[in-house]
């Protein structure tokens, strides 16, 4: 473990960012509020086709933000995703208006969201007057990419300034190797039970899948000194509390039909343009937990990136040996994912410029 110090020379603005974004939070305290969409023709057709049910219906919330670049981020399975963006809010709020997505706890319908997020792709992009950035973390980029994939066959497009994959999960296959008897990441091991029993649970299994969310949420804050120079002691036991609550609040609807969603989603196979937009992709270079080892989609984007996304990078990001950045571990290694995600979005401002 590194030694305090250490970690100080490793993040040596860490005390001074604590104390600006408490300060922040004093004077603008964080007002996100309930999407009320004005452009919602595509799930109200799914809902009226009977093809889901208002239960699956995905929470979203909005906050104004100070520039003029419109974001959209999707979550991943937990925590939900204002707080797995706890430490990027600020930033991403410098950049404009900031639109969320969770996931019900009591159900979940792929046809529903994909149209809940292109109809608030439209919506955001009639607000603002400028195409939104779209970021998909986890299972939610898989959702991101699905809803990509279904536009481009129907030989449609959304208006994109960009799209961000973080630490992107796009079958199932990436947790579970075909045809093997056991699973060899740890969410794999989570998610095998559904598959090997077709969604037919019980408690025991859905009380392990928490406790092993849990586990995974927890394995960044292990490291306490170098937590505290992340959060203070009431911000993480804020987190973790919210955290904590989030995967309680799972039914066991809301939890098989997750994994439905994510068995169902078909194979990156053959490559298309899913996006004209500039794109990234990140992964992080301890991904082991989540996805197995030459997962399809970290196979797919890490050598054949621009196949799916012409304007498209991919990158792995690091820390240091003792503290490796783990699958989507925006919290814990947050200053690690800001890097690249802020040179992104300059890239985006600078083409906008030399589009204009």
């Amino acid at each position: 473990m590194l030694s305090l110090m250490a970690q100080l020379r490793h993040n040596p603005t860490a005390p001074l960012r604590i104390w600006l974004r408490n300060t922040g939070h004093k004077i603008r305290p964080p007002c996100a509020r309930p999407l009320a969409a004005i452009i919602r023709h595509r799930q109200d057709a799914v809902l009226a086709a009977g093809r889901a049910g208002p239960h699956q219906y995905a929470p979203a919330l909005a906050e104004a933000g100070t520039g003029g670049q419109p974001t959209i981020v999707i979550g991943g399975f937990v925590p939900d995703t204002q707080d797995a963006l706890y430490l990027l809010r600020a930033g991403l709020l410098k950049q404009g208006s900031l639109y969320t997505f969770s996931y019900p706890s009591r159900g979940f319908d792929t046809d529903l969201f994909v149209a809940q997020l292109a109809d608030c792709i439209e919506d955001v992009t009639a607000r603002h007057g400028r195409m939104p950035v779209l970021i998909g973390i986890s299972f939610g980029a898989g959702l991101v990419v699905e809803m990509l994939r279904r536009t481009t066959a129907s030989g449609t497009a959304l208006p994109l300034a960009g799209v961000v994959l973080i630490s992107p999960v796009c079958g199932v296959t990436d947790l579970i190797e075909p045809g093997t008897p056991k699973a060899t990441t740890l969410l794999g091991r989570v998610i095998k039970p559904y598959l090997d029993r077709n969604g037919v649970v019980d408690e025991s299994i859905i009380a392990r899948s928490r406790a092993v969310f849990l586990k995974m949420f927890e394995a960044g804050a292990q490291n306490h000194q170098a937590l505290s120079l992340l959060l203070t002691q009431g911000e993480s036991l804020r987190l973790r509390s919210a955290v904590l609550a989030t995967i309680n609040a799972i039914t066991t609807t809301g939890v098989v039909e997750r994994v439905r969603a994510l068995c169902d989603f078909p194979a990156l196979q053959e490559p298309r343009c899913l996006c004209p937009a500039p794109a990234l992709v990140l992964f992080a270079e301890k991904e082991g937990a989540v996805l197995r080892e030459n997962s399809p989609t970290q196979r797919e984007f890490g050598h054949r990136t621009r196949s799916w996304f012409p304007q498209g990078l991919c990158l792995t990001v690091r820390h240091t040996p003792d503290n490796p950045v783990q699958h989507a571990s925006l919290i814990f290694h947050a200053q690690n994912f800001a890097q690249p995600l802020w040179a992104f979005y300059r890239q985006i401002k600078n083409t906008h410029y030399r589009a204009a």
